[in-house]
């Protein structure tokens, strides 16, 4: 999964500690999230750690897109093979149709 078009200094900092995306400038991807929730847990304040309840919520967001991409790539692959055999039937029927018949009287 990548998302695109993020501003780098939004994808790039976490209290004060750069993270690089590791394609372009202006995407981000699952290491990407991984690279980042990473130091967001080692920067944390021991004493105000992050809300459990956030973190899950953020994680199920990710969980919830990955799944999303990873279907649509399937749906591509879908589309990609009807049309790869609507093609290949219009090939059969125009090749049938030109065939000559006999006619006899």
């Amino acid at each position: 999964m990548t998302v695109s078009n993020i501003p780098s200094n939004l994808a790039t900092s976490v209290n004060g500690v750069r993270i690089e995306p590791a394609g372009s400038q202006d995407t981000l991807d699952q290491t990407d999230f991984l690279r980042l929730l990473t130091t967001q847990l080692k920067v944390q304040d021991p004493l105000s750690p992050v809300n459990n309840e956030q973190m899950v919520a953020q994680m199920a967001q990710f969980s919830s897109v990955a799944g999303i991409s990873e279907m649509n790539s399937s749906l591509k692959a879908i589309a990609a093979q009807i049309s790869e055999q609507t093609a290949l039937l219009q090939n059969i029927a125009s090749a049938s149709s030109n065939t000559p018949t006999d006619q006899t009287n």
